[in-house]
């Protein structure tokens, strides 16, 4: 009796094996898992980007301000009728 329970419990071991352990078995399904979570993380931070720049780029198709705007704050351009005033920062002993 001892003999059957014992074949019996290396039986149930080697179905359950694949199932844990196997190419499609659950560890397998939850590293899988994870991985798919973080990937679609990943794909709304760069859908959030893509949608922002799509924004600025309509932005800059339209106006001219955009225009204006990303040359002001990114080139340090200005107008021709304009005056620059370049205003000293504090001074630090």
């Amino acid at each position: 009796m001892k003999r059957l329970a014992a074949i019996l419990a290396l039986l149930l071991l080697a179905i359950q094996w694949p199932l844990w352990f196997g190419r499609g078995g659950w560890l397998r399904v939850w590293d899988l898992q994870h991985q798919l979570d973080s990937q679609r993380s990943a794909n709304s931070e760069l859908d959030a980007r893509s949608t922002a720049m799509s924004a600025e780029l309509r932005s800059l198709e339209q106006g001219r301000e955009a225009v204006e705007e990303h040359a002001r704050e990114d080139l340090h351009l200005m107008r021709s009728d304009e005056i620059f005033f370049q205003q000293p920062g504090p001074l630090v002993p």
